[in-house]
């Protein structure tokens, strides 16, 4: 009789696809049968969404899964996570596990690790595990405040919607738009004064240079000037200046006399005046100073 009837071989072809089925399933897991990574225990109070074949993340990078979850019924706080990790990693003592999560809900478990990198955990020990303060949960921390704000809120808009209402309003925004205008033509008036500058200022600086150059000629000029000599020269002018004046007030010179000697000066005024009077007579009676006789008779 033989052994490997039809029978016999649908139901090896019926086990093996079995066999491959589960290891399938197994890979897509990220489990494997055959694996070489360390276990170690993850104790959490709450697991919050973390199952078996949940990555294991160490500084953003995978190094193993999570192969199953223990719960104790007897003890519903007590929940241990067995996960393998690749053995070339070792955990220093310290070290523990915080469940994250990202926007997608997409779980995983990342490992925090301790100071001590000396003192190492051994594959089996157990090491303490949490939660992460995601963003989804601070945002569900959040939702209390906004709801205290949602009164504020319907109070400040219609605060802006009675503010946009307002005739004022217009008033201000078509103000403004006069001053933008403004502002428009001022600045349009300064460009075009920047440009008359621009075009003018070359000729400016030719214009100052030469000033510079004139009162440099003229520095010149000035350093070349003998000051002591000219100040020697004003000196004996003043000093000339001083002798005079001395000399009209003396007494003792002709023009000093004649400047202070009162007799002197009463004699040359009535010798003026007598002078003066003979003038007049001589205008009025010219026959008495000058005698012409056309027949040689004199007259009285």
């Amino acid at each position: 009789m033989k052994f490997f009837t039809n029978e016999v071989k649908i139901a090896l072809v019926a086990i093996i696809g079995i066999i491959v089925l589960f290891v399938g399933l197994q890979f897509l897991k990220g489990l494997s049968l055959f694996s070489s990574n360390n276990d170690y225990y993850v104790k959490f109070d709450d697991v919050s969404g973390l199952s078996a074949s949940s990555p294991v993340y160490a500084n953003g990078i995978k190094v193993g899964v999570v192969e199953r979850i223990d719960y104790d019924y007897a003890n519903p706080s007590n929940i241990v996570a067995v996960i393998g990790l690749d053995k070339k990693l070792s955990l220093p003592k310290g070290t523990q596990a915080e469940i994250t999560s990202d926007l997608l809900g997409n779980v995983k478990l990342e490992l925090k690790f301790g100071e001590n990198m000396n003192d190492k955990l051994a594959a089996g020990d157990t090491i303490m595990g949490g939660m992460q303060q995601g963003l989804m949960s601070k945002a569900a921390e959040m939702v209390p405040q906004v709801q205290q704000m949602l009164p504020k809120l319907d109070s400040i808009l219609v605060n802006v919607n009675t503010l946009l209402t307002d005739p004022a309003l217009a008033g201000s925004l078509q103000n403004v738009e006069q001053l933008t205008a403004h502002l428009t033509t001022v600045s349009q008036n300064v460009q075009q004064l920047t440009a008359s500058l621009n075009q003018r200022m070359p000729a400016m600086m030719d214009k100052a240079d030469n000033t510079l150059q004139h009162v440099e000629g003229l520095t010149g000029q000035l350093s070349e000037l003998d000051i002591a000599q000219t100040m020697e020269r004003v000196n004996n002018i003043l000093q000339n200046v001083q002798q005079l004046s001395e000399t009209l007030n003396s007494s003792e010179g002709t023009v000093g006399l004649l400047m202070r000697d009162k007799e002197l000066y009463n004699h040359l005024n009535a010798t003026m005046r007598d002078l003066d009077a003979l003038l007049i007579d001589f205008k009025e009676h010219p026959k008495r100073y000058i005698n012409v006789s056309v027949f040689g008779k004199k007259s009285d």
